[in-house]
């Protein structure tokens, strides 16, 4: 006989069916699973940026052949760090919708979470950021490269501005964690160090890929990273992504994709696509960057 509170516990988990399914599908998940993570609280907390002054922040801007007006800064930790001669110099690309602004500022904090990794005993590097507008950091139909813009403009504009890109780290978020991931592999083991790929949006099926950046299931397939990892071959790999993420499930096979003994560590715990999931993993990746810089 069901006791009352297995017939309760059925119940809910009944309306949580219908709650999910009201909610859409979201390509790779379960039935509605990120909104009935987020409604229910179960994202984890949001991280918190550091209670630190940043360090210096350097801007410029440039008119791209590959997309036209661009901005972009450099950020540096605070301190000693920020008048080393030679910093390390990680590449950081926004997600949809936001620019390099996005991540320089408060909501995000990535100045105040530099300086607090430094501080924490973390190795010092650079960051610099720049608006890719919303090309998912590919060649796009209507000659739009933001991927192009950061390795034959950018790149040699920090260098002559005497930051070391021979050899750079990679970071990004959902358009820009994707837009990591294709970077490194164009790139390859002999100029990236380390690649954090941060929810990276990311498609099982090219015919469900985010019309924002692939007009067609051709286009993706032309630029999809799902079937190149032997392109991040010597190249270490942390790829974080939230339980509650529309992209989990293809980010997750995306991981299982890479052979057994490649450097590639995949980090899935509760967390949703948004800010506070991000800064929350930040600490965690900037000390892998560093790290990779290193080595």
């Amino acid at each position: 006989m069901l006791s009352r509170r297995s017939v309760l516990a059925g119940g809910a988990a009944a309306a949580l069916a219908g709650l999910a399914g009201a909610a859409g599908v979201h390509q790779g998940v379960l039935p509605g699973r990120p909104w009935v993570q987020e409604r229910l609280g179960f994202n984890g907390e949001d991280g918190v940026v550091p209670d630190v002054a940043p360090g210096p922040v350097e801007r410029g801007s440039f008119v791209s052949r590959h997309r036209g007006p661009t901005e972009w800064a450099v950020v540096r930790p605070a301190g000693a760090a920020a008048t080393a001669a030679v910093l390390p110099l990680v590449v950081a690309l926004h997600g949809l919708g936001a620019d390099h602004a996005t991540l320089l500022g408060p909501a995000f904090g990535l100045p105040e979470f530099l300086t607090d990794h430094v501080a924490r005993g973390g190795a010092p590097f650079a960051v610099a950021a720049a608006d890719g507008g919303r090309s998912y950091w590919h060649p796009r139909p209507d000659g739009d490269d933001a991927g192009a813009m950061v390795t034959e403009e950018l790149l040699p504009l920090l260098a002559e501005r005497g930051l070391p890109t021979d050899r750079i780290g990679l970071l990004g978020w959902s358009m820009g964690g994707y837009g990591a991931l294709r970077l490194g592999g164009l790139l390859g083991a002999d100029r990236v160090a380390g690649i954090a790929a941060v929810s990276p949006a990311l498609w099982t099926d090219p015919d469900d890929a985010s019309p924002a950046g692939f007009a067609d299931a051709a286009e993706y397939s032309a630029y999809s990273v799902m079937d190149r990892h032997h392109e991040l071959a010597d190249i270490p790999v942390r790829l974080d992504c939230g339980t509650g993420d529309p992209f989990h499930r293809a980010a997750n096979e995306y991981a299982e994709g890479f052979p057994a003994d490649a450097g590639v560590r995949a980090v899935f715990e509760a967390g949703g696509h948004d800010t506070g999931y991000w800064r929350r993993m930040l600490p965690a990746q900037l000390t892998f960057l560093g790290r990779s810089l290193q080595t």
